[in-house]
């Protein structure tokens, strides 16, 4: 100790971060590519088709309510299967069907996803077959509350864990999941149905790449050092092609109109910068729960009393 101006100063140097031998502090997640981050794709593209065909159906743009009214179905079909496939085994998905828990992330999405999955594809059959309309307008008046739902629980599954990179970016991923799932949706718009009658999808797209766009800035700004796994690596070139992409795809959907050629060169880039937005969350995950650092470090400043982000 020394004595300078009345104060005790001390010559101790602040301890660094460290762990058992350099290991982990926490398990990495152990969900798979491609399953796990298509999954999260497929469920923000049915969630946001489900609404944006209910809207079209009510605004009188029957051509387009048809064209997400699929969309809406096979991505919770394929979502779904790629889930089962994910727990190794497909009555996994089933056994979580037994009980709902209103405490876990899990639990909940598990019976979203399940009636996103049964209303979209009633929805969807009732449209191309013309059998029992009525009951295909009730179910997809219905996807109007487990749409939104399915496009968003997954952010709230991430961030419900210990994984550094998910848990302290809870505030900003479900606006860019929702961003991602608004831009996947109008992609698919753009892409399956003729331009003249694609003016919402477009629109929609633009929303979705604008959000997405801004809140991975706003994520990674926020973070701080926390966010280096998001600027690092694989995860940091997944993150970057994602913004470009998604703000490139956005201009095109803006001046599009009715080139049938500028809407298929926008809906092809949002649809891959928004499966590289859910790639680059997942790998920026698995880096930081191997790297002790971004556990240990935020642990110590909201020991130290510092607010937390």
């Amino acid at each position: 100790m020394t004595r300078g101006s009345g104060r005790e100063r001390s010559m101790v140097p602040e301890a660094e971060f460290r762990s058992y031998y350099g290991r982990p502090v926490i398990k990495a997640p152990i969900w798979h590519e491609p399953h796990m981050p298509t999954y999260l794709y497929l469920g923000g593209l049915s969630g946001v088709s489900s609404v944006m065909a209910l809207m079209a159906r009510f605004t009188g743009h029957d051509r387009l309510a048809r064209t997400a009214r699929v969309a809406a179905a096979l991505g919770a079909s394929t979502g779904a299967g790629l889930l089962a496939a994910e727990l190794g085994r497909p009555e996994r998905f089933l056994n979580m069907l037994r009980v709902f828990k209103p405490t876990s992330p899990m639990s909940v999405g598990s019976w979203i996803l399940a009636a996103q999955g049964g209303l979209s594809a009633v929805a969807a059959s009732s449209e191309l077959t013309g059998i029992l309309p009525a009951a295909g307008d009730a179910a997809l008046l219905a996807t109007g509350v487990t749409g939104p739902l399915t496009a968003t629980y997954t952010a709230v599954l991430v961030a419900d864990t210990a994984v550094p990179a998910w848990h302290e970016a809870h505030r900003e991923l479900p606006f860019l999941f929702a961003g991602s799932a608004l831009a996947s949706a109008g992609a698919a718009g753009m892409l399956a149905t003729p331009p003249e009658a694609a003016g919402p999808a477009r629109a929609v797209a633009v929303l979705g790449a604008a959000m997405e766009t801004v809140a991975g800035a706003v994520m990674e700004r926020r973070l701080g050092p926390a966010g280096e796994p998001y600027r690092l690596g694989r995860a940091g070139v997944l993150m970057r092609s994602a913004r470009a992409l998604a703000a490139g795809g956005g201009l095109l959907a803006a001046v599009a109109g009715r080139s049938r050629a500028l809407a298929a060169v926008s809906g092809l880039a949002l649809t891959a910068g928004a499966l590289c937005t859910r790639f680059g969350v997942l790998a920026a995950g698995k880096a930081s729960a191997a790297d002790p650092k971004y556990t240990v470090v935020p642990q110590r400043r909201r020991l130290d009393g510092e607010r937390p982000a």
